[in-house]
């Protein structure tokens, strides 16, 4: 049993930063903090979802921060962004070779490919948080 699973079947919810729903970002807070005691930030500033200018703004900024740096080869938990139209506003955690574990509008939270079907061309980048670095150290 991989630490993903426990996540997998959660319900969508927007804005959602709970066991009871959640959207692609309130999953990975739920993950973090359970999984790594590093609570992150709401970025509840957008005004509805359907807004994914200004989520794209959100995580250009959080993927800007000094929390976040780009790796070339993700690791569990590992922030994966990915591009939806023409803007970068969805986000996975990377679970083991070619699997994300996300939640998308309308479905509960899954374990997906990333590395082939629909999400293969839209990943746009991996981040890993500042704090992981200093364990690993």
């Amino acid at each position: 049993m991989s630490w993903s699973d426990s996540y997998v079947g959660l319900p969508y919810e927007p804005f959602g930063r709970s066991r009871q729903g959640c959207d692609c970002w309130g999953l990975a807070c739920i993950a973090y903090l359970e999984q790594l005691d590093i609570a992150l930030p709401d970025y509840l500033g957008y005004s509805s979802v359907d807004e994914r200018a200004e989520i794209a703004a959100l995580v250009a900024g959080a993927t800007a921060s000094p929390l976040w740096r780009a790796v070339s080869a993700p690791q569990p938990m590992d922030i994966l962004v990915f591009r939806v139209g023409r803007l970068d506003c969805h986000i996975g955690l990377y679970a083991q070779p070619g699997l994300m574990l996300h939640a998308a509008e309308g479905r509960a939270s899954v374990l997906e490919r990333y590395t082939t079907g629909v999400w293969s061309r839209r990943l746009t980048g991996s981040y890993r948080h500042a704090d992981r670095f200093r364990e690993a150290s």
